[in-house]
């Protein structure tokens, strides 16, 4: 299924920013959306800081005015994992069942999916996703979601209606 939605991809990482690892997550989920279709508006790494994170999915949402903002890294216990806080503070509609549905597939695959803090949720236009940062997570979830997510950008974007039977 091709798509002509945009898409948003950021990778919260202390160790990706300033140089020290390379990111494989956000070059994963950036591959994996351009695979199916979507227009990568824009692809950064910022470090684990809640404003800047809050502050580049606003901007996406509502300057860029992307359909789908997928953030990698940061869903963690770590201290500096603070993408779900990021994410909460300007989310404006919650959509649970996104998260929950990842965290349940990835179950399937470790027991450590239950660790995962990532939430997603809806900013005016815009579908935000938290994904985990390892890339191998990455793949499972967003191939896992990817063709589902599609139903709900036509019905975000009004290229489609509900389906109510």
């Amino acid at each position: 299924m091709l798509t002509s939605f945009t898409a948003g991809v950021i990778t919260a990482s202390d160790s990706c920013y300033v140089g020290n690892r390379k990111d494989e997550s956000g070059n994963t989920a950036v591959e994996i959306l351009r695979n199916k279709g979507y227009e990568i508006v824009k692809y950064i790494i910022l470090p684990d800081d809640l404003e800047q994170i809050a502050g580049e999915i606003v901007f996406m949402s509502d300057d860029l005015r992307v359909d789908l903002v997928i953030t990698t890294g940061g869903t963690g216990f770590s201290k500096r994992d603070i993408t779900p806080e990021a994410t909460a503070s300007v989310v404006k509609r919650p959509v649970p069942g996104i998260s929950e549905a990842i965290r349940n597939y990835s179950l399937k695959i470790t027991p450590r999916a239950m660790l995962s803090r990532g939430i997603s949720g809806i900013r005016n236009n815009t579908l935000i996703v938290n994904l985990p940062g390892s890339p191998k997570a990455v793949k499972e979830a967003l191939e896992y979601i990817i063709d589902s997510l599609y139903h709900g950008l036509e019905i975000l974007s009004g290229r489609a209606g509900n389906c109510a039977g």
